[in-house]
């Protein structure tokens, strides 16, 4: 009985799934535990708003535009965290947690980087290590982070105001929608009266 706002529910799952697939996959990479759970959250609301557009209930997608304002939130920190803004520092091992001293795959691994081990075994009480250095970077780690962090942070914008979109659709539906006669204004059943003048004069004859 919905069909009329089922044509702009096609849309809404492709790009936001997955971008936070995409971003969920360089974080296990990286042994990011902070982002990754905060991804794996993300992807469920995602589905939850996906699941509300389709299955029309709006209560989801409602869910979905509050989420939105916490990942946005949550980008904005990461932002910060990687540029250094506020006393942060991206070499804290804030993001994994403070179990484990790995940093972003990005690190390692972007475009034009060489990873260089050096043997640091003539140094005392450092045997059986390497030392690892990474050159040639076409572009810093961080800044692909921060660019990660500024994509979520337009999509998740765009799902908001596509969010409340569909919730006003739902509703005007919800308003316009009359569950007893549908949407004819009039009754089922209408009986064409004559007036009680013109009965009166055909019982008169």
């Amino acid at each position: 009985k919905h069909c009329g706002c089922r044509s702009c529910n096609s849309p809404f799952p492709s790009p936001f799934q997955l971008a936070a697939l995409e971003r969920q996959v360089f974080d296990f990479l990286g042994y990011q535990w902070a982002p990754i759970l905060a991804n794996f959250l993300h992807i469920i609301i995602v589905i939850l708003g996906l699941f509300g557009t389709i299955q029309y209930r709006p209560r989801y997608i409602v869910v979905y535009a509050i989420w939105t304002a916490v990942w946005v939130t949550w980008n904005i920190f990461i932002i910060c965290f990687y540029l250094e803004v506020g006393g942060l520092s991206k070499d804290s091992e804030l993001l994994t947690f403070n179990i484990s001293r790995h940093q972003s795959w990005w690190s390692e691994n972007g475009p034009g980087c060489v990873r260089k081990e050096a043997s640091m075994s003539g140094i005392k009480g450092l045997d059986n290590h390497s030392y690892i250095s990474v050159i040639g970077c076409a572009l810093e780690y961080r800044y692909i982070e921060v660019m990660h962090s500024s994509f979520q942070i337009l999509l998740a914008l765009v799902g908001f105001v596509y969010a409340c979109y569909v919730v006003s659709v739902f509703t005007e539906e919800e308003d316009s929608f009359d569950f007893i006669g549908g949407f004819d204004p009039f009754p089922l059943y209408h009986v064409n009266e004559k007036p009680t003048n013109l009965l009166f004069k055909q019982t008169y004859l």
